[in-house]
């Protein structure tokens, strides 16, 4: 290659290192300043709950402290950490998550080697060709073998950066997919946590409603004895089988949801409902955290993956702006060859064989019927919808912040209320039984109080379950702790 050219491709580099390049530079945009989630003020904890094991917990909110990586240990539950250890291995989104970033990080790579390094390629040629020697059509024709051997260098000259911005495109493609697999690990652990509560939760009101229909079953027996010796109704009896019969007929719905839940928690560790095997989560064992690291305001964009997915589509659909803007101005592209040529194989290695040549060729777009500022606008208005849904994006985040946080000082205050309605139920019920055998209560106060119990110890158990959930949902909306992982 003859210094000339060397010169033309150093300095080609550098103009495309060191230039300038067109459209807008990206500034990733200011998170909201506000310095609290929720419009009234939260109080410094929850009301505890006395009398109701880990459930009755005060749970007071932390700011500032970080949050876990592994954020659902805080439950300290060894069965939920092997469902989260099996889905984390297994689970099929994930995967596809994992297989996404991958594409996008090779996209990057291709990139790179098409838009910004000069393509090199070698070529081969052999041929036999028959010419004429003069003008007539008499004259004779001799025929000769052509051989060649050369090496070309192509190379854009990416004066104005459109290719640099393409680059950044697929820098920023990479990011998006990056921090969409991080929201989805979010999302699966915590959808692990909510399935695996969820279902203790069906399984300790199946488990209640079938001791009721034990108890209700008994009374049914009591009842038929009285009416042998007169001290009871047939209707009574009548009632109380109608009542056994309605609150067997609660079972169906609770063990379908049950098993919905199940199959459902099997896919998401990555296995066919039919060949499940799920450890057994007992809801009052698990562990509530008193402690809830709550993230600054101000942090809550940084931290939240699907806010920093968003914010990287912005800044590709920014970066194709400059590609657009580029594609209407000049394009300079250089290239090079340097071979050997002859009439056989042997001779391509002689002395005064060799054939080289350079070229620069100046493109400049004149007239396209206008499609190449449409392009620029139109490249303008996907940044301003991909702007738009960004911002969305970070009001959803507040406010799922803001829901749970409700939600948790919510819960503590139902779950008291409940589990008081729940002691009074059943110490009612206890009374009255006492009443009824002795003929001092009517069959209707029997009937009454059996409801309220059954009832009250349904609503209390479903108010546990919600305090984790919704402790789970807390920590999802403040990003889970991915930050930490690394």
């Amino acid at each position: 290659m003859r210094p000339s050219f060397k010169a033309a491709i150093t300095f080609s580099l550098m103009t495309a290192v060191t230039g300038c390049a067109v459209g807008p530079n990206f500034k990733a945009p200011q998170a909201p300043q506000t310095q609290i989630y929720t419009h009234a003020p939260l109080p410094p904890k929850t009301v505890s709950i006395k009398n109701a094991g880990e459930g009755g917990k005060s749970q007071q909110f932390a700011y500032g402290i970080d949050i876990p990586a592994q954020w659902w240990t805080l439950f300290q539950s060894p069965e939920l950490n092997t469902l989260i250890k099996q889905g984390l291995a297994n689970n099929p989104t994930l995967a596809a998550a994992q297989a996404t970033l991958r594409q996008a990080q090779q996209n990057l790579n291709a990139g790179i080697g098409n838009l910004l390094i000069p393509a090199i390629d070698a070529q081969a040629t052999g041929e036999r060709t028959n010419s004429s020697t003069g003008t007539s059509t008499s004259t004779p024709t001799s025929a000769y073998n052509l051989y060649g051997a050369s090496v070309g260098v192509s190379y854009v000259l990416d004066i104005f950066g459109g290719n640099r911005r393409q680059i950044e495109g697929l820098r920023a493609q990479v990011d998006n997919a990056q921090y969409e697999l991080f929201a989805a690990n979010l999302t699966l652990t915590s959808n692990i946590v909510t399935t695996a509560v969820n279902i203790a939760s069906l399984e300790a009101q199946i488990q209640a409603t079938k001791d009721l229909v034990t108890e209700k079953q008994k009374q049914l027996t009591i009842i038929q004895n009285q009416l042998k010796f007169g001290g009871a109704a047939t209707a009574n009896v009548l009632s109380q089988q109608t009542q056994v019969a309605q609150t067997i007929a609660t079972l169906p719905p609770l063990e379908k949801s049950l098993a919905q839940s199940q199959h459902s928690l099997a896919v998401l560790v990555g296995e066919l409902p039919s060949e499940s095997q799920m450890p057994k989560i007992d809801l009052n064992k698990l562990i509530l955290p008193d402690k809830l690291p709550l993230s600054l305001p101000s942090s809550l964009v940084q931290q939240r993956p699907d806010v920093q997915a968003s914010q990287a589509l912005l800044h590709a659909a920014s970066a194709q702006i400059g590609v657009a803007v580029a594609n209407m101005l000049p394009q300079l592209s250089l290239s090079a060859n340097y071979g050997a040529s002859g009439s056989s194989p042997s001779d391509l290695f002689k002395a005064g064989s060799n054939v080289w040549g350079y070229a620069a060729q100046l493109a400049q777009p004149i007239f396209h019927g206008g499609a190449l500022n449409a392009q620029r606008k139109a490249a303008i208005a996907a940044y301003d919808q991909a702007n738009a849904q960004y911002k969305q994006t970070v009001l959803q985040a507040f406010q799922n912040v803001a829901d749970a946080l409700r939600a948790i000082q919510m819960d503590a205050e139902t779950f008291k209320a409940q589990r008081e309605a729940e002691i009074a139920a059943r110490g009612t019920l206890a009374v009255t039984k006492g009443q009824f055998v002795d003929g001092g209560a009517s069959y209707l106060q029997l009937l009454s109080a059996e409801q309220q119990y059954q009832q009250a110890k349904i609503n209390r158990i479903q108010a546990q379950a919600a305090r984790y959930t919704d402790t789970a949902a807390l920590f999802q909306a403040l990003g889970g702790g991915w930050w930490n992982s690394k």
